[in-house]
């Protein structure tokens, strides 16, 4: 009895709208296998990005850390199980989708946090990135005592990772680093303004037909990450690879209005050892 009743409760976190999270769009009305078809097809743009910054972020992971690369291979993660929670809206899908995301902060943070604002006791990067999966770990085992609350608490990661990079911007007047800067931003506040609407406002987006926004947070939170991961990528290139003399453009070109930010290094460990 015990195993038949082991076997119902694994199957049912599995099952379909076993998850206590229901976002505004509609279920099933585009498919009759896909709950929330739209927030499904926009987490394809995880599969979009994160590729393209995994090639954009390689001369400085090269020089800097390549598990750095580990923050845009874990995006793709987060993209399949988002695609995977929307589809089902599972409990299995909430939680992979959520904990990917948390593990994402915590890889962001073990090797970018500032060295400054180390904690007294943590006197180097290996101790810091130890204490941060320990807590990143013990997080995890305690996001399912009350997973509604999840999602809000991953948000408020966002604030304080504004906080440490406005303490790193203060006094500087790099024009292309301001400009990162306010574009990661701006795009971190529309994302989160979507999200906060289509979780609050519901009723009135459905009354105006329009039940999208959450997709379109995937899509604007994307290119966040894409443009705040470069912003802290460069102002630790700064702190701890400053032989390498890194730079800042935009891909494909410069010259465009639009795209996606990348670091360029006009010195490395070579021209180091020659000076």
């Amino acid at each position: 009895m015990g195993a038949v009743y082991s076997s119902e409760k694994i199957a049912q976190v599995f099952s379909y709208e076993s998850s206590d999270v229901d976002w505004c769009e509609d279920n099933y009305r585009h498919s009759e296998n896909v709950a929330e078809y739209f927030n499904t097809m926009s987490s394809l743009i995880f599969f979009i990005i994160s590729p393209i910054m995994l090639y954009l972020f390689h001369p400085y992971a090269k020089e800097r850390n390549l598990a750095i690369h580990s923050v845009w291979i874990m995006m793709i993660f987060v993209g399949i199980f988002s695609a995977y929670f929307h589809m089902t809206l599972s409990f299995v899908g909430q939680m992979l989708d959520e904990l990917s995301i948390l593990w994402v902060l915590a890889l962001g943070y073990s090797m970018w946090f500032p060295r400054k604002f180390f904690p007294f006791f943590i006197k180097d990067r290996y101790r810091f990135s130890s204490f941060i999966m320990v807590a990143t770990v013990i997080t995890t085992v305690s996001s399912f005592v009350k997973p509604t609350a999840n999602a809000y608490a991953l948000n408020f990661f966002g604030l304080h990772i504004l906080y440490v990079v406005i303490q790193e911007m203060r006094g500087c007047t790099d024009q292309k680093l301001l400009r990162l800067f306010k574009l990661s931003v701006a795009l971190w506040v529309l994302a989160i303004s979507c999200w906060i609407s289509d979780r609050f406002g519901c009723s009135f987006w459905q009354r105006l037909g329009f039940c999208y926004l959450h997709g379109i947070w995937h899509i604007l939170i994307v290119i966040a990450v894409a443009y705040a991961t470069t912003l802290v990528a460069y102002l630790d290139a700064n702190h701890e690879i400053p032989y390498s003399l890194p730079g800042l453009q935009f891909w494909p070109s410069d010259k465009w209005p639009v795209g996606l930010p990348q670091i360029v290094l006009k010195g490395t460990t070579k021209t180091q050892k020659r000076c």
